[in-house]
């Protein structure tokens, strides 16, 4: 489990804050302890330290919280009557080993990094620190319920969270999803909603290879685990191709297990060594497995773009450094940090709007040497979903 407060601390002590979502009576962990049949003390350490209580008792616990839309608070106080100063983000840290060593600081920097840059500028402009929260350790529900009792309101990434543990927290503070289709769980319609043009920037980066550059035969490398972004990129991809008449598969040419540079190294070397002719274009669902992959073709003597082309999605900083400079789809991360602040913030004023907010981000084409491209003489082509 890792936490992280930065920005701002609130000046001053800020309006009394109306809730997204108002309920009659707040529970307690009195009534929590009444639903699940346990001591007060035993829901105390289910949230404090869940590995010394029994499973079944955790398991109870956890429900009966559930059921009542008990979120645990960071002292005895419920912060339903009191403010914190304080905005969240619960994220899954899947930090990339082969960046984190990298002399640029700013290249290092990946799709979650900058996302949090977003929210710490927002967050101190409106006065507010933010609790970064990221864990691959533990389960996602002992990561929100960490947060949940710390913050005002917070940010999740789609598809951190199980969608109970997100309704229960929703009705007592503000949650603004991040990433993801909306479409994906109608029972989170609620909830406001920032996400960017994933399926039509990858649409239209494919059709920039197919009509600019004359390929035809493309391999979509995509993530094993299921994932809204990068299956909505994946459909951008399948469709150009279909509207150029290339054959294109109903699934991607290969599936990783993590989007990460050694996950695309190994899908540079599979993709060479594959039976048949080797694709004329790697399109990778991610600029980390594409970076990886531009390194592992160049250990193979396979020359970027001369023999294949090469292409990422998120337009991180380590993508216009690495050479060839990577084509990619750059999305605004750092503003969806920015608005996912401001959503929380509306929700925070006492005047939130009436209906849940749903944003689309455009993105853009980055045009650079990996596909064959001089970036000088090609500006970024836009797709705003």
């Amino acid at each position: 489990m890792r936490f992280h407060l930065r920005a701002c601390i609130r000046r001053d002590g800020g309006p009394t804050h109306e809730r997204h979502r108002i309920v009659n009576a707040i529970p307690t962990v009195y009534d929590v302890a009444e639903r699940s049949g346990v001591s007060i003390a035993t829901v105390s350490r289910v949230y404090r330290s869940p590995d010394s209580v029994r499973a079944a008792t955790r398991e109870r616990v956890l429900a009966a919280a559930g059921e009542l839309g008990y979120v645990p608070s960071g002292n005895a106080r419920g912060l339903a009557s009191r403010s914190t100063g304080v905005l969240g983000l619960c994220f899954p840290d899947y930090s990339d080993p082969d960046t984190l060593g990298a002399e640029d600081d700013d290249a290092a920097m990946l799709y979650s990094d900058q996302i949090i840059r977003g929210m710490e500028r927002a967050a101190r402009r409106h006065g507010y620190a933010l609790l970064i929260a990221a864990s691959l350790e533990g389960g996602p529900e002992n990561l929100v319920a960490q947060v949940a009792g710390r913050v005002d309101g917070f940010a999740v990434m789609a598809r951190t969270v199980p969608t109970e543990e997100l309704e229960a927290i929703s009705r007592r503070r503000p949650v603004v999803m991040l990433a993801g289709p909306r479409a994906q769980d109608p029972s989170l319609d609620h909830l406001d909603h920032v996400e960017v043009a994933n399926e039509d920037g990858q649409y239209e980066l494919t059709r920039h290879l197919v009509q600019d550059h004359g390929l035809r035969r493309l391999a979509y490398v995509g993530l094993v685990d299921e994932s809204p972004d990068v299956e909505a990129r994946f459909r951008g991809f399948r469709r150009a191709c279909l509207e150029a008449g290339i054959e294109a598969a109903a699934a991607p040419a290969l599936r990783m297990p993590m989007m990460t540079q050694a996950e695309g190294a190994r899908a540079a070397h599979l993709l060479c060594e594959g039976d048949g002719d080797r694709p004329e274009a790697f399109v990778f669902a991610n600029d980390q497995m594409a970076v990886g992959a531009l390194q592992a073709l160049e250990r193979r003597g396979v020359r970027v773009p001369d023999d294949v082309v090469v292409t990422g999605f998120d337009g991180i900083p380590l993508s216009r450094l690495v050479r060839p400079a990577l084509t990619t789809v750059r999305q605004p991360m750092v503003r969806m940090g920015e608005e996912a602040v401001d959503l929380l913030v509306r929700r925070l004023s006492g005047q939130p709007p009436e209906e849940p907010v749903s944003l689309m981000l455009p993105v853009g084409v980055v045009r650079r040497a990996s596909c064959g491209c001089d970036e000088a003489t090609a500006p970024p082509s836009m797709a705003t979903g």
